[in-house]
């Protein structure tokens, strides 16, 4: 892919970190192999990296590492 599907912008290929929601679980996957538009930021997948990262949510591979992230309710702070 040479031109952002969305903004018509510059695409280069990059190893980059991906947060992923899969219910109410939170994944995060680094050095993902994607094509990121320089201009907007938009990240693109191939369905190798997309079928790696659902055969890992689907338990079927072990973390590298696991870390705990902090939750926050922001309309607990809207009061």
């Amino acid at each position: 892919m040479d031109q952002c599907y969305f903004c018509k912008g510059k695409v280069e290929k990059r190893a980059i970190r991906h947060v992923h929601e899969w219910g109410e679980q939170v994944f995060i996957f680094k050095n993902v192999p994607a094509e990121v538009c320089t201009q907007c930021g938009e990240t693109f997948f191939g369905p190798q990296a997309l079928g790696q990262m659902d055969e890992i949510v689907a338990g079927k591979a072990e973390p590298e590492d696991v870390t705990q992230v902090p939750v926050y309710s922001f309309s607990d702070s809207l009061g």
